[in-house]
């Protein structure tokens, strides 16, 4: 087996051998870049609609019941 002998001339132990390379594994596929993701951008009119004010809660609270 290469690996117990590897660990072995690196004067460790076979589990030590396997987690360094889990941990590097791990720490390779984390940085890997990914395909960018576009994401859509909202055409929708800002602001709310006509007639709300929002400086009164009972108006609002109003509106919400409404629905």
């Amino acid at each position: 087996m290469q690996a117990k002998k590897r660990a072995a001339d690196e004067g460790r132990t076979l589990t030590a051998l396997v987690e360094d390379g889990l941990m590097l594994v791990l720490a390779t596929a984390a940085t890997k870049s990914r395909e960018r993701i576009v994401l859509p951008v909202s055409k929708a009119v800002v602001g709310t609609l006509p007639g709300i004010d929002l400086n009164s809660s009972s108006d609002l609270e109003e509106i919400m019941n409404a629905s």
